[in-house]
């Protein structure tokens, strides 16, 4: 195994965590809908394009936030993209990052690296 592969996870995150952020932080100044059933999936949104994102952008908790970010693209792409037959490369790369991150996990770069017990 190369040397060097451990340390894929941090570039991965930094890709996978930086896209969302920048999605999310574009969500949130379009300003937060009033609560109905609608806006809670706007909301939970939210929070895997910015808390999530964040937490992946530092290790933490990698692979739930990218199994989480891993359904919404999903859902995205079969629910919105592919019905009105629109151009969905950015969500299948988003989709491959995050699933890759399922499997890879923090990697040793993190900072949730430090919160796990040592055997």
């Amino acid at each position: 195994m190369n040397s060097l592969a451990p340390y894929a996870a941090f570039f991965m995150r930094l890709a996978v965590g930086g896209v969302f952020l920048s999605r999310g932080l574009d969500r949130i100044q379009g300003g937060i809908p009033n609560l109905s059933l609608g806006s809670l999936l706007v909301l939970l949104v939210i929070a895997i394009e910015t808390v999530g994102a964040v937490c992946v952008l530092l290790g933490m908790w990698t692979r739930t936030w990218a199994t989480a970010m891993a359904v919404y693209m999903a859902v995205t792409i079969i629910a919105i993209k592919l019905p009105h037959h629109a151009n969905f490369e950015l969500e299948a790369l988003l989709l491959a990052g995050a699933v890759t991150l399922m499997a890879l996990g923090d990697g040793p770069l993190s900072i949730g690296i430090r919160f796990k017990k040592t055997a």
